[in-house]
């Protein structure tokens, strides 16, 4: 089986959030499969290390017609891990220090979707199933079968549309059609692709792929209700019937406790004694008392209402209180990230001795935290998947989560009466609830050393790996060619 996997970002090349580490992860894995034959297809973008940029080939290249305007389109390629990548190449557009947020997003990306199925022939791969992800390419299943549909070896293609994250949709006006497409506006006099006035590229994708995914099974019950759905709810409950939610996994080879090199000391769920040494290690690199007996509660995230914080500081003062550390790693955008950051940092400085924060993102920091913690905040207004909440389970750090989409579907709430559960949550998106389930962690931390560990052996031993997950992908591509 012949697929292709076309997305804006892809690890260890370029990396944004979670659409980056699952198309770095999902096609390695399938990729192990002998039946299958994957390529990546991805922007150039400015940003790609040297030592990858070393080792492109060119393979082609031709022009794109984007509307009116010519535009130049190079193709280069690697491969790592099994993987065949393809680079489309345009300085005009992608030559730039960030990946998104431009004024001209809806050019750039209609300029790689447009490169995306020209390319295809004259690669000399063109594919059975195209497997497009997010908004920013959300809108090649129409077009394949609206403006390409002319294409005969096109004509057997299946697409998947994975949707990452509802909240961003592709939003245009219908001069887009023909400015950026070089299409008419039947599809949007008819009311097709239009919704709420404008062009929609995310729900065209929705209605335009055999296949649509989520990233978890909660997320996808989720967005067909008005509480999720970010306006398109009522689309999704229309195409339900081809709406399935597949796990994200996460990467064993990277996230690993007994391998992880950016980690001073590794350990495996069998002998713990590293992770002891790792949390004296993050107690001393963020400057708090060093002692054993006492829960350091960490937090590695982008600040913002979505990921919960405004909960956090709100009991900030109470959970402080108790006998706990609490570290953060984490920056915001705008002045609402300003606000946490002040937020988070008026709390260091007020409780020196129990609270650190670096406003600041590090890998290595990162890691430390998820190997040096005994619990791990994560309380998300709304989840699609999270990958953080499995990469502290992996590591023995104990989630304690707002029991929404991925996370529900990943962290089972402590049992105090079986003992059972891999973790610790709060139904209520609310400031007292969280504190609820602090308190309740940390006092099994203090009291419960048998059912403490038991939930960590849980954890560490849970299977988020892709090798489940690229299973369910498989099995649904096979459902469509066969």
């Amino acid at each position: 089986m012949k697929i292709l996997f076309a997305a804006s970002e892809a690890a260890p090349f370029f990396k944004t959030g979670g659409l980056g580490d699952v198309a770095g992860a999902l096609p390695k894995e399938l990729a192990k499969n002998e039946d299958v034959e994957i390529r990546v297809v991805l922007p150039f973008w400015k940003n790609m290390k040297d030592e990858y940029k070393a080792e492109l080939i060119d393979v082609t290249h031709f022009d794109v017609y984007v509307g009116y305007r010519r535009q130049y389109c190079g193709v280069k390629s690697l491969k790592l891990d099994g993987v065949q990548y393809y680079f489309i190449d345009n300085m005009y557009y992608f030559d730039r220090d960030g990946l998104y947020g431009y004024y001209d997003d809806g050019e750039r990306f209609a300029f790689f979707q447009l490169a995306v199925i020209e390319m295809m022939e004259k690669v000399g791969f063109v594919p059975d199933v195209l497997h497009v992800n997010d908004y920013h390419t959300g809108f090649i299943p129409f077009l394949l079968k609206e403006k390409y549909r002319w294409i005969n070896s096109y004509s057997h293609i299946r697409t998947v549309l994975t949707i990452h994250n509802m909240q961003f949709q592709g939003i245009y006006q219908k001069d887009v059609l023909w400015e950026l497409y070089g299409m008419g506006a039947e599809r949007y006099d008819d009311g097709t692709v239009v919704w709420d006035g404008c062009l929609n590229l995310l729900k065209a994708g929705i209605l335009y792929a055999d296949r649509v995914t989520t990233v978890s099974p909660t997320y996808a019950q989720e967005i067909t209700t008005p509480a999720f759905g970010e306006g398109l709810d009522q689309v999704l409950r229309m195409e339900s019937g081809k709406l399935s939610g597949i796990l994200n996994g996460i990467d064993y080879d990277m996230n690993n406790p007994e391998t992880d090199a950016l980690i001073p000391f590794n350990y495996s769920a069998k002998d713990l004694s590293g992770k002891a040494k790792n949390k004296a290690e993050l107690q001393r690199a963020f400057g708090l008392p060093v002692k054993e007996d006492v829960p350091v509660i960490g937090m590695v995230s982008r600040l913002s209402y979505q990921k919960g914080f405004h909960l956090v500081l709100n009991e900030l003062t109470s959970i402080l209180q108790g006998d706990v550390q609490v570290v953060l790693l984490g920056t915001g955008m705008g002045d609402q990230g300003k606000m946490f950051e002040d937020g988070f940092s008026y709390f260091a400085s007020k409780f020196p001795e129990k609270m650190s924060v670096s406003i600041a993102f590090d890998v290595k920091i990162a890691q430390l935290i998820y190997a040096g913690a005994d619990l791990f905040l994560m309380p998300s207004a709304f989840e699609p998947c999270g990958l953080s909440q499995m990469i502290s389970m992996r590591y023995g750090t104990l989630p304690i989560v707002h029991e929404i989409g991925g996370l529900a579907d990943t962290v089972a709430p402590y049992n105090q009466y079986t003992g059972e559960g891999n973790g610790f949550g709060f139904y209520e998106f609310d400031s007292y609830y969280l504190r609820e389930a602090v308190e309740r962690a940390v006092e099994v931390f203090a009291n419960n050393k048998k059912d403490w560990q038991k939930l960590q052996e849980t954890a560490m031993t849970s299977d988020f790996s892709w090798e489940t997950s690229s299973k369910v992908y498989l099995d649904l591509f096979k459902q469509m060619n066969f």
